[in-house]
């Protein structure tokens, strides 16, 4: 067995294929950006000549020239017909079918600007004098232009959401080997995963995937389960015991049988799993878009009113004062400050969050977050450090806690097991010397002997120190069974020349900052809820210390699944927070799922936020960040269409009546831009956010 492990082979990283749909949203981001930039770039020109005559800071980049229109039109017309042509493609669909939205809105007043102010170009002797500049013809470019970009940059986030979508299932497939080893009459082959069949003899080697799920029938090693339950340790597995594919071999090798391959394996199944609960999220509707549904048509029928109005009521030209009236509504309709409301805050807002250790995939993330009402936890990792740690050292009356431990982890040193991992960096911790150990014997299952510094020592569970005749005296046991069953410890006897001489009880510790996160979180609204692979009587002892509301233990990846769904059922909007792949089910159908940085990358890919210090201290600040940005946006939102409110019937020529007062084109410009620059400002508050 050993020469055959020593030539393992390493695994290759690139997984099974995946279906092509995954490979989409890379070619969208990179037309999308390609289109952005391209935007960027012309529009620049024109919106800092046409700002410059009004605002003073821009005219001496300019030396107070003006770009002529012919030159506006021939910088803005790329950027509204092929930079915009993915905007103008929804524009078309949402009128197609009367579904109307922010699209519909954009369409309409872009195109009615840059047709406007085409038209005035090439026929300037048409506009009335009233609605020249300075004895030139307005003109609305920059408006065309600006608008388009911007929303283009909410277009990018968008696609930058749908390329992760596939990730978390990419990383899952990775999990899966490409190769087993299959034993046929004691002669071993390397095969494709993809041949392997039931009843297969497969050799799983050190520090290797296990390739399908199936059950041990030769050999002793420990495996990594984490993917599954969450549990720190790894789970001894002897003949008999199932093993399941994807899951890490530890450094021992065994023979296997396997039972499930392909689409049954548990790993396949966690993949769709995946791959359901991230196809069911339903997209966020925009405060926006619910408004368009009216605004659109209203917006469409006064400027109908108008034009109708100015042709049979106007003064002379009455049809040329009708139709640019008509248009001014359109143009004044033009959602620059609406289309920039959203993506500037969320901009501000997502940059914000990273500076806090908070990573947040898009836009809908950050709205949904603000209502979110439980917070379902994962414990292992998430709650705790994820790792087993030496919680309570017991010496009996003539030891002490020092010498005992310096025996037990020189002995240790010697395993694999892995609360032998707990002891050892227990004494690194004490910055303990680990004398040599000599006349090492492991007792697969119940611990570990040897000679330390001259004396007989045992390191173990309770049967080994029953194999060896050592008596464990009854108020011992007592605080055994305490540490057992109240605070789900895994307790280690240690004996010293044939005489129990104390106990280390192994836990997986709680995180530095965990307490003070949940206090913020029930501060702020939150029940908690833990949700975990781990045995009941370790998540209630956890729950209980921490003061969590409700508790659901020894679940599997499904199982957690099946929580978020009835919580979803009852009502709730749910954030759920893990870090393992056992995680990525529920993440993924959460309304909000949160990440650990500190766990698996699937566990990320699958979540809509990222706490990259492993902080849930993050989750606090996540939610704080999410209900500042979100009254950002309401406010933007607000002011927005309060613009329109009022710049539309001034735009249809309300006033001209009283006053004889028409809305000229270049006023009804700077109002836009200054309209922008306040939702700007307004945005930039976020910066400041804790």
């Amino acid at each position: 067995m050993s020469d055959c492990c020593c030539h393992a082979k390493p695994e290759p990283k690139k997984g099974p294929e995946l279906p092509s749909c995954c490979g989409e949203a890379p070619d969208e981001l990179r037309d999308l950006m390609r289109r952005f930039w391209w935007g960027l770039g012309l529009t620049l020109p024109v919106f800092v000549f046409t700002m410059a005559e009004h605002l003073p800071w821009l005219r001496g980049l300019t030396g107070g020239r003006v770009m002529p229109a012919w030159l506006q039109m021939g910088l803005a017309t790329p950027v509204v017909w092929w930079c915009g042509w993915p905007l103008m493609v929804k524009a078309w669909e949402s009128l197609r079918t009367l579904r109307f939205n922010m699209f519909t809105l954009i369409g309409l007043g872009v195109l009615a600007a840059w047709g406007y102010s085409v038209a005035a170009t090439i026929f300037p002797h048409l506009v009335p004098h009233a609605l020249h500049h300075g004895g030139e013809v307005a003109v609305y470019f920059e408006s065309a232009a600006v608008i388009t970009v911007l929303v283009l940059v909410g277009q990018v986030m968008e696609a930058r959401a749908k390329r992760a979508t596939g990730s978390a299932i990419e990383a899952l497939m990775e999990l899966a080997p490409t190769t087993a080893f299959r034993v046929v009459d004691g002669v071993e082959e390397e095969v494709s995963l993809g041949t392997v069949l039931p009843g297969d003899l497969l050799r799983v080697k050190p520090a290797s995937r296990v390739p399908v799920d199936g059950v041990v029938i030769d050999g002793h090693s420990y495996v990594d389960e984490a993917m599954l339950t969450g549990e720190p340790m790894a789970v001894e597995k002897v003949k008999g015991a199932h093993v399941t594919g994807g899951t890490m071999n530890g450094e021992g090798a065994f023979l296997m049988r396997a039972e499930r391959v392909g689409r049954e394996t548990v790993l396949q199944q966690i993949v769709q799993m995946v791959e359901n609960a991230q196809a069911s999220k339903a997209p966020v509707q925009r405060q926006a878009d619910r408004v368009a549904r009216w605004f659109v048509p209203a917006v469409v029928l006064i400027a109908l009113i108008t034009f109708l109005l100015w042709w049979k009521l106007g003064p002379q030209p009455s049809l040329a004062f009708g139709i640019i009236n008509a248009v001014a509504v359109l143009i004044i309709a033009c959602p620059c400050a609406l289309g920039l409301a959203t993506p500037m805050a969320v901009t501000v807002g997502v940059g914000r969050a990273a500076q806090l250790g908070v990573l947040v995939r898009d836009a809908a993330a950050l709205e949904k977050l603000e209502s979110a009402d439980l917070l379902m936890i994962d414990k292992t990792g998430t709650l705790t450090e994820g790792k087993p740690a030496i919680a309570l050292m017991h010496p009996l009356p003539g030891y002490n806690a020092k010498d005992l431990l310096t025996w037990a982890a020189s002995l240790e040193v010697n395993s694999e097991h892995p609360l032998a991992k707990a002891l050892i960096a227990g004494a690194l911790e004490r910055q303990l010397r680990l004398p040599t150990c000599e006349q090492f014997i492991a007792v697969p299952g119940e611990g570990v002997a040897g000679m330390v510094q001259g004396k007989e020592i045992a390191v173990g569970q309770r049967a080994l120190m029953e194999r060896a005749k050592v008596k464990l005296p009854d108020e011992l046991m007592e605080k055994v069974q305490r540490l057992q069953s109240k605070s789900g410890h895994t307790v280690i006897f240690i004996a010293v020349e044939g005489e129990v001489a104390g106990l280390f009880a192994v836990a997986d510790r709680l995180k530095q900052t965990t307490r003070e996160a949940v206090d913020q979180l029930h501060a702020m609204g939150l029940k908690i809820a833990i949700i975990t692979g781990d045995h009941a009587n370790v998540a209630a002892t956890v729950a209980a210390e921490l003061g969590i509301d409700e508790v659901h233990a020894s679940l599997k990846p499904d199982e957690k699944l099946v929580q978020v769904y009835q919580a979803r059922e009852a009502g709730r909007k749910v954030i759920v927070a893990g870090d393992g792949i056992n995680d990525a089910p529920a993440l993924a159908a959460s309304y909000v799922g949160i990440a650990m940085g500190t766990g698996t990358d699937v566990a990320m890919q699958s979540a809509d936020v990222t706490l990259l210090r492993g902080d849930l201290r993050g989750i606090a600040r996540a939610l704080t960040l999410s209900r500042s940005t979100m009254k950002i946006i309401r406010q933007n939102l607000w002011f927005a269409f309060l613009y329109n409110g009022l710049g539309i019937p001034l735009a249809a020529g309300i006033l001209y009546p009283l006053f004889g007062w028409l809305l000229s084109p270049m006023v009804a410009s700077v109002a836009m831009s200054l309209s922008s620059i306040s939702v700007i400002l307004n945005s930039l508050r976020l910066r400041w956010v804790k």
